[in-house]
């Protein structure tokens, strides 16, 4: 089964999916000065502002490359915006943004394996694949002039923290496995690197294609309001 474009679900098994609610959509990160909300229709004007500041992310994609591919997709930054913007108020878009202030200078993206098929060197990974996770996320984007200050790991946090609101469950991310090296140019580092997500609590598991990991946390859910 797989999420539509539409937000329709397209049955490839017996289940059906949809994220559970976070209870809190906005709280602030007890490990920094910065304030985190969940991507919603209230936030979305937010989140569309830091994209164009950061110009529509990697080939205008307004972070839509992870969903599933439907006839609207990659044809156009307006459009990307637009189904962008479709699916986060059909639920089935998630994210956490990272604010400082009023201002929504990061954010990282998460969802099931469903909510987000499109993965990188996804025929190794499945290959390889024991199980899949309850979430996963997939790209993490720094406001340009903010970045190499923690930013990506405080998203990576608030990501981390919605989805223990939401229930928990096994968390996988995808990230640059650098040897430790700090790459020149980190806007190719779209997902954060291997070192930053054992920092936050994720532990090794296997290689993904040629520099890339898959790292894995078990998250409880939140026992707080």
């Amino acid at each position: 089964m797989l999420l539509g474009c539409d937000g329709r679900v397209r049955r490839t098994g017996s289940a059906s999916y949809r994220t559970p609610i976070v209870r809190n959509r906005g709280y602030v990160d007890g490990m920094s000065d910065f304030t985190i909300k969940a991507l919603t229709p209230e936030t979305f004007d937010d989140f569309a502002a830091l994209v164009e500041r950061n110009k529509g992310m990697f080939a205008s994609c307004w972070c839509t490359h992870f969903h599933p591919d439907c006839a609207e997709k990659g044809q156009s930054a307006e459009g990307n915006r637009a189904l962008k913007q479709r699916l986060v108020a059909d639920g089935i878009a998630h994210a956490a943004l990272v604010y400082d202030g009023d201002r929504a200078v990061a954010w990282a993206e998460y969802g099931s394996p469903e909510e987000l098929p499109n993965i990188q060197h996804r025929k190794e990974y499945v290959a390889t694949a024991e199980r899949l996770p309850d979430y996963r996320v997939t790209c993490i984007l720094v406001e340009r002039g903010l970045r190499g200050q923690g930013l990506a790991a405080v998203a990576l946090r608030g990501a981390v923290g919605l989805i223990a609101q939401a229930g928990g469950g096994r968390v996988e991310g995808y990230p640059h496995d650098t040897g430790g090296v700090r790459k020149k140019n980190s806007s190719f580092l779209y997902n954060g690197t291997r070192t930053m997500y054992e920092r936050e609590g994720f532990t090794y598991d296997r290689p993904k294609g040629q520099g890339n990991c898959v790292m894995v946390r078990e998250v409880p859910p939140s026992t707080g309001d």
